[in-house]
């Protein structure tokens, strides 16, 4: 059997089918990904990923008739075929289905998805861009925005003019490694030197006596970027992550300011093109006065508009273009891209829900609702964090807009809230009637 298979089969077989939680499990532990890593790109918590991956592994026990468990799930499914009621049972699944090719909405769109709504000017604008000598591009935007399927283009983009290329992901990085700049700088450096499967020859140019942010210049500068006949892009995702470590992400973004105005002058950094990657704003001088990091070419990423909705459901095999439906959808999601897709996942890919938008709009808000598994995660969070409980709950029975200023660019970058300035308004329509409900029980 193939994954594809092995989900279509769960599906049809359960009266429930699967939640999105149970698919994205399947298809991340075919792929060889750890619970950890799994609750990590899912942003699920680990124990549940734990508890909902040993529920199939009893399931696919009972199919193949033989025991399975992580560590032999592909291997072991591999080299079953379906049986002739097995078959039977998916293709009377398949007949309520779509004969679309669904993709469900986890991590980056692939590259040769038809799903991809394109992000023009942005994307043109950011190839140009890093096409340039010691350039930096700045992309920010909330989770689940498409900041992956941007950056994935990207680096395919570089690799095929022949760059080279490093990504360096800070949320990935072990806790000890941020336990003093210099720690996280010989790490930053090690880790780029692996990447570029070079040896890393930290003892060579790290000078004790000198500021690590030197040491790290020149190792760089005399070391990776001259051992490159080409240019190197890096990207940095996560950065607004490492202000859980205030003195680290201040000293490295005067780092990467420094090394961005070397460029300007000095041959050897224009080998360097950064892409730095946030959810939230990024501000610098954290022990005096803030000021926004304003250098290099902004992205922003926005939803959706109405437009590239209505392109997204018709690549979805649906005939939304009299707009009834669209504004329907949006008024309850807003343009949010995964919100979006999954929706459009469980109205063409499940007999049940096919082409019935009133009851997924019903049941959105609600624990039987298609995104009750993603919504709660959120609630866990916001109850470990009260202060930021009670602030996202005040902005949820706001007439108007509230006014946060010490917690609005967290709520943001978890994409629960609109920011402008400094007035803070609930992100959809499908937030504030869920997190109503269940925020406070």
């Amino acid at each position: 059997m193939t994954i594809d298979e092995v989900v279509l089969l769960l599906k049809a077989s359960q009266s429930t089918g699967l939640t999105t939680l149970q698919e994205i499990v399947l298809r991340s532990s075919w792929s060889g990904k750890t619970y950890t890593n799994i609750a990590c790109e899912a942003d699920y918590d680990e124990e549940r990923v734990s508890k909902i991956a040993a529920h199939l592994w009893q399931l696919l026990s009972a199919f193949c008739k033989e025991p399975i468990n992580k560590s032999n799930f592909r291997q072991t499914v591999e080299n079953h075929r379906l049986s002739k009621a097995h078959q039977q049972l998916v293709k009377e699944f398949n007949k309520a289905a779509t004969a679309i090719s669904l993709e469900f909405p986890s991590g980056p769109v692939s590259l040769n998805s038809r799903f991809y709504i394109p992000r023009l000017p942005i994307e043109e604008l950011a190839y140009a861009e890093m096409a340039e000598p010691g350039s930096l591009i700045c992309i920010k935007a909330p989770k689940k925005m498409g900041k992956s399927s941007l950056i994935l283009r990207l680096l395919v983009r570089a690799n095929n003019q022949g760059f080279r290329t490093v990504t360096l992901d800070f949320q990935q990085a072990d806790k000890a490694v941020f336990a003093s700049l210099d720690t996280f700088l010989r790490w930053f450096c090690a880790k780029v030197s692996r990447e570029l499967e070079l040896e890393p020859k930290l003892n060579d140019y790290w000078d004790e006596d000198m500021d690590s942010k030197v040491s790290c210049s020149i190792y760089f500068q005399q070391y990776l970027l001259s051992a490159l006949s080409s240019p190197l892009v890096l990207v940095m995702d996560g950065v607004d992550w490492l202000f859980e470590y205030q003195e680290i992400a201040g000293e490295l973004l005067l780092l990467v300011r420094w090394w961005y105005e070397q460029a300007k002058g000095v041959e050897v950094w224009q080998k360097l093109r950064l892409v730095m990657v946030y959810s939230t704003e990024i501000l610098v001088g954290i022990k005096q006065t803030q000021s926004r990091f304003n250098i290099g070419l902004p992205i922003k990423l926005s939803p959706f508009t109405k437009e590239q909705v209505l392109d997204l459901a018709l690549r979805h095999g649906l005939d939304w273009t009299d707009g009834k439906n669209v504004e329907s959808l949006m008024a309850m999601v807003g343009g949010y891209p995964y919100l979006l897709r999954l929706a459009f996942y469980h109205l063409v890919g499940k007999g049940g829900l096919e082409g019935d938008l009133e009851q997924l709009l019903q049941q959105a808000p609600t624990e039987a609702g298609i995104y009750h598994e993603y919504l709660n995660q959120f609630v866990l969070v916001l109850r470990d964090e009260p202060e930021l409980q009670d602030a996202f709950y005040e902005v949820i029975n706001a007439t108007n807009y509230v006014q946060l200023p010490a917690l609005a660019c967290k709520l943001q970058s978890m994409g629960l809230i609109n920011l402008e300035g400094d007035r803070s308004t609930v992100a959809c329509e499908l937030y504030r009637l869920y997190f109503r409900q269940y925020l406070k029980m």
